[in-house]
């Protein structure tokens, strides 16, 4: 796939500005904070409806407007379709292909795919679970757009069951917290239900982006290091089954019966899932160098380009947000070998040292300086 064009209107620090994709590789160059990854951070918002930097869509829309929006051409086999995304302070979000509004968004998610890379990436491998769960669930939004609605549902359930065990927790004023045991029941089957669907398939992508990593993790680290990425769900997944996810789910859920009703909390489900970094038989976390670290991430982000053109049958877009001058010479060459012209990458960086004459002559070469790209 190819993006064509990009227009923002009042998104971030762009009042307006076209932008017309000329080679496979852009490099955008400018200072600090001048918009280079706001760029970046609108094709993303393209590919996943979701952006690591924002929680709220008020904090993408220029300042002291109402609306942003994103608007893209891009180029698949199988033809040409425009994107838009309209953002507004209220958080009222529309989103439209070919022009035509869509009811549900769910409908957008799939037309662009696109895998992001930035320094902030570090985070994967040394934050809490949550950063890991959250890239997991990005990726599998991408391969299979009815997870995100799943993911949605599981939440919704999640929220409500909390708020019961809350109310319940707070009325006990002191005393054993008296629960509503035939609805806490309602809200255990729907969590389980939905739940299992969560879980096995973080299960099943793991499975596949598992080895495409530690493949890559070898080739980068010269066969010095072994990587093992695992999936470590907070409900025991001993085979892959619907009817057996969900009893376990209930299970567990009986177990901490107790401590969920003292806490006024659910404790159980894939919210408090974990994937696991190891290295060496040794996690990444706790005990890898920076140097590791850093080799885990890159093979993590070469992984899903590979899982998500064996999936999607296109190669997707290629977001590297100033990430060049967190790798060494080596990681470099192993990540723009692998580039070519296979994948249209979006760089962004603060000088063009990094990168050798021949990528140079091949790439599109774009100043961004507050809020203007200059061609």
């Amino acid at each position: 796939m190819y993006l064509k064009t990009l227009h923002l209107r009042q998104f971030r620090n762009y009042r307006e500005q076209q932008v017309d994709f000329l080679a496979p590789k852009t490099i955008l160059v400018g200072d600090n904070a001048q918009g280079k990854s706001n760029l970046l951070e609108a094709v993303e918002l393209l590919a996943t409806l979701r952006s690591h930097r924002a929680m709220r869509d008020r904090e993408l829309v220029l300042d002291g407007e109402t609306a942003g929006q994103i608007v893209a051409t891009l180029q698949r086999e199988t033809g040409i379709t425009d994107l838009g995304i309209t953002l507004r302070n209220t958080g009222r979000r529309t989103v439209a292909l070919n022009s035509e509004t869509l009811r549900r968004q769910l409908d957008f998610l799939g037309v662009m795919n696109a895998v992001q890379f930035s320094s902030l990436d570090l985070e994967l491998v040394r934050g809490g679970p949550g950063q890991r769960r959250n890239w997991i669930d990005t990726l599998l939004t991408q391969l299979e757009p009815i997870y995100a609605y799943i993911l949605q549902q599981y939440n919704t359930v999640l929220r409500q069951r909390n708020a019961l065990l809350r109310q319940q927790n707070a009325s006990s004023s002191g005393a054993e917290p008296q629960i509503d045991l035939a609805e806490l029941a309602v809200w255990d089957s729907q969590l389980a239900a939905i739940g299992a669907r969560v879980i096995r398939r973080r299960a099943r992508v793991l499975d596949r982006l598992a080895p495409l990593a530690q493949s890559w993790h070898q080739a980068i680290s010269n066969h010095t290091e072994l990587l093992d990425v695992k999936y470590a769900p907070n409900v025991p997944l001993e085979q892959d089954d619907s009817a057996v996810v969900q009893q376990a789910f209930l299970d567990k859920l009986g177990q901490r019966a107790i401590a969920e009703q003292h806490q006024g909390t659910t404790l159980v489900g894939p919210h408090r899932d974990e994937i696991e970094f190891i290295i060496n038989q040794t996690p990444a976390r706790q005990y890898g160098s920076q140097g590791q670290q850093r080799t885990l991430v890159l093979s993590i982000k070469l992984a899903e380009l590979k899982l998500i053109e064996l999936v999607i049958g296109e190669p997707p877009l290629l977001l590297l947000d100033d990430v060049l001058a967190e790798l060494d010479l080596n990681r470099q060459n192993k990540l723009l070998e692998t580039i070519q012209d296979r994948f249209q990458t979006l760089i962004t960086t603060t000088h063009l040292g990094a990168f050798d004459t021949q990528w140079l002559k091949s790439s599109q070469i774009l100043t961004v300086e507050s809020g203007h790209i200059k061609f």
